[in-house]
């Protein structure tokens, strides 16, 4: 079997792809493994804010595009950008161990949040981050901040902010690891939901090459992501939601936390639930539940208004 990976162009992208792939190398099965690298519209317009132009999901339509017209197999993802409610016709056919959840703070140096001094600047656009930032520090002054990890870095080295917030697995997984000044907490910053995890798009009626990537699935991942994504896909929430969702493991349980908050901070609502390790769905819908109760839906449509 050839197998033919559509992933974006940037070198994160590229990393994730050329690690799946020799993973796949590894298999019986596979004889051949093609990168197709392709442009999307969410890294070719970066003058305005993925909220503005269609969200994170502009980042996979060409790839998807790709697999319909058979120029390639699969799609390899960072999870967290991939819409809780797949299009017809694809699913997520495997997804790999979890590397860090973590959200970091780069700042040029060792610091924590509390270091930086009053209305620092900070750069990032997800809504997610600038709600849990502001909801700590309101003094923040938070900007846009578009563009591939070292385009973003290459800002910070200018002096166009104090701060900015990126993945920590981006980062660990560039081997930039070393510009992290500080790792949030779960109790700081939650993530975003499978922050952390590639995943392995395809087509769905290709059962062959379904039966191939699940040699590739890392089951307790699987059950995270899970839980995660339908805390989201329950609130409705999309990739630029003041939404965040972290599952945790310990033994045959499962604890789920999360958080829907306005963007400006003066809100946040936060819930948990535990429940076992196979309930991993039941526990998304009952915690996205309790959040809806709590007045969640409000929130989510003042944030949408606020976009």
């Amino acid at each position: 079997m050839i197998i033919r990976i559509a992933t974006r162009k940037s070198a994160l992208a590229i990393w994730q792809a050329e690690h799946v792939a020799d993973l796949l190398r590894r298999l019986d099965e596979v004889e051949e493994v093609v990168l197709v690298p392709l442009s999307t519209r969410g890294d070719e317009i970066l003058d305005r804010s993925l909220q503005k132009i269609g969200g994170k999901g502009l980042f996979i339509k060409e790839l998807e595009v790709a697999m319909q017209e058979d120029r390639a197999d699969i799609a390899v993802h960072s999870m967290k950008d991939v819409p809780a409610e797949m299009p017809e016709g694809f699913c997520i056919a495997a997804v790999l161990e979890r590397a860090n959840h973590a959200d970091a703070l780069v700042a040029g140096g060792p610091a924590t949040l509390g270091d930086l001094p009053d209305g620092a600047r900070i750069g990032s656009s997800s809504l997610r981050r600038q709600a849990q930032l502001r909801a700590m520090r309101p003094d923040l002054v938070i900007e846009p901040l578009r563009g591939n990890v070292n385009t973003r870095l290459a800002k910070l080295e200018a002096g166009d902010y104090d701060a900015i917030i990126l993945a920590a697995a981006g980062l660990e997984r560039l081997g930039l690891q070393a510009h992290i000044s500080h790792e949030f907490s779960t109790d700081q910053m939650l993530p975003a939901a499978a922050q952390g995890v590639i995943g392995i798009e395809c087509l769905e009626g290709k059962n062959d090459l379904r039966e191939v990537l699940r040699q590739l699935e890392h089951a307790p991942t699987s059950r995270t992501t899970l839980a995660e994504r339908t805390v989201a896909l329950t609130l409705e929430a999309n990739c630029q939601s003041p939404v965040a969702t972290y599952a945790a493991i310990s033994g045959d349980r499962m604890s789920v936390t999360a958080l829907v908050a306005l963007p400006d901070g003066s809100r946040v609502l936060r819930e948990s639930v535990d429940g076992s390790l196979d309930a991993a769905e039941d526990l998304g819908h009952q915690l996205a539940d309790k959040l809806l109760g709590m007045g969640a839906a409000e929130l989510l449509e003042q944030a949408a208004a606020h976009e």
